[in-house]
């Protein structure tokens, strides 16, 4: 088996921030390169064009996060597009957002795939979620941009 690269960590915290690997974060810009290395002379192989699409972050070197979306089309982006400000990606048809974290509550919104929410707090199965004036809990197996395990 070939030796992991220097910027690859097996520990799972981020060589240059100390943060877990992998982790999720948003873009922060309205458009933003993902490159095939951590540099700008490496070529582009990815235009990002969605503000506040989540993205997570696989490794780290220097300035840069290797970052990946629901898809797994990613690449190289320099950490300045990026933010911490958490955000999910709608992966279902018509995701009922409920006012309570049970199925069985009054549905809030009903959300199309596709839509990018604000990640506002997270239960075991659980998000809640807010977009534009809607606030409300969706079950976590309908978004992306949050661990499995992820509670806060």
């Amino acid at each position: 088996m070939a030796a992991l690269p220097a910027f690859v960590q097996a520990d799972e915290r981020g060589p240059v921030t100390n943060l877990p690997l992998p982790r999720y974060v948003s873009m922060k810009a309205s458009e933003g390169n993902a490159r095939r290395g951590p540099d700008t002379t490496h070529r582009v192989d990815w235009v990002f064009t969605r503000r506040d699409l989540p993205l997570r972050v696989t490794a780290e070197y220097e300035h840069w996060r290797r970052v990946e979306d629901a898809e797994g089309q990613g690449g190289w982006m320099h950490y300045a597009l990026l933010s911490g400000v958490r955000s999910v990606l709608v992966q279902g048809d018509m995701v009922q957002m409920h006012n309570s974290p049970d199925s069985g509550s009054s549905v809030a919104a009903l959300l199309e795939r596709g839509v990018i929410a604000q990640l506002r707090a997270c239960q075991i199965d659980w998000c809640r979620l807010e977009v534009d004036s809607a606030r409300g809990w969706v079950e976590k197996r309908h978004i992306w941009g949050v661990a499995a395990d992820e509670e806060f």
